[in-house]
């Protein structure tokens, strides 16, 4: 039997006003530990919302229903403390858009100092040291820990946010599209530095994405969302030599080929909507 760090069982979101109206729809997701899973889809899918459950940190204005286990205890039968006492030290989250994440008035070394303070009570100096390793692990010279948000480049912010959610070693680290408003070679340097650092702190990762190309470059297991359900999920070899739902298969001709010899083919919902029932 697979060692589960997380699973996610029956997860339903939906909205205050309209319980009918389901923005995620009864799905189920198992992490493996040490290993790294990918939910792909369309923006719009659910895949945020499902990120953000584990998390907790819906708008008020939605509720869910369901099981969210994390290493046998189900996280939606916490207390509000008890849930964030979690968050930031055994589940972490990077967020999409480091600059609506990032504080624009406070430098960068205070904002990772705060994050670590939170869980782990260290003197001035060891806190201090503590900041200067997670800058040199993410690759940011130290020299820039009085910098601000916008003095620095947007692959420097998304290297901060990762040292903010690694600083307490969590054990499961979801990353929510942390590449999207990057460059392709910056692109390509985090999702290197994220594949260092899963091994390195032995973390398992749920990483959201849209691009087909970052499952196959980061991902062990994959799961397919289409309107607010899974539709398809298992090894990623496996799903992307062998799609078996038709929304998977229209996503993978969608994804150019390097060299140029493929069409690229646009998704018709009609003829889905119909296949799908």
């Amino acid at each position: 039997m697979k060692n589960n760090i997380l699973k996610i069982n029956n997860l339903k979101v939906y909205s205050n006003k309209n319980s009918r109206f389901k923005l995620v729809k009864n799905i189920s997701l198992s992490l493996e530990k040490g290993k790294t899973t990918c939910i792909v889809g369309e923006s719009g899918s659910g895949k945020s919302l499902t990120a953000l459950s584990v998390m907790q940190l819906l708008s008020p204005q939605l509720n869910m229903s369901g099981n969210i286990v994390f290493e046998g205890i189900n996280l939606l039968s916490l207390t509000k403390e008890e849930i964030r006492k979690k968050r930031g030290k055994d589940i972490a989250m990077i967020f999409q858009e480091p600059m609506t994440s990032l504080n624009p008035v406070l430098t960068i070394g205070y904002q990772i100092k705060e994050a670590i303070d939170v869980h782990e009570k260290l003197n001035k100096a060891d806190l201090s040291m503590r900041v200067e390793e997670l800058l040199n692990i993410v690759g940011i010279p130290t020299d820039r820990i009085n910098s601000y948000p916008d003095e620095l480049s947007g692959g420097q912010r998304q290297r901060v946010m990762i040292a903010m959610a690694i600083s307490c070693s969590p054990k499961l680290l979801i990353a929510d599209e942390p590449t999207t408003a990057l460059d392709v070679t910056v692109q390509a340097q985090i999702l290197n530095l994220l594949h260092n650092l899963k091994i390195k702190y032995k973390m398992t990762m749920l990483f959201i994405t849209h691009d087909f190309g970052v499952v196959n470059d980061i991902a062990d297991d994959v799961a397919v969302m289409y309107q607010g359900e899974i539709v398809e999920q298992g090894n990623v070899s496996n799903v992307l030599k062998n799609p078996k739902h038709p929304y998977t298969k229209a996503l993978l001709d969608c994804v150019p080929d390097s060299k140029g010899k493929k069409d690229l083919k646009p998704i018709d919902y009609s003829a889905l909507k119909r296949v799908m029932g």
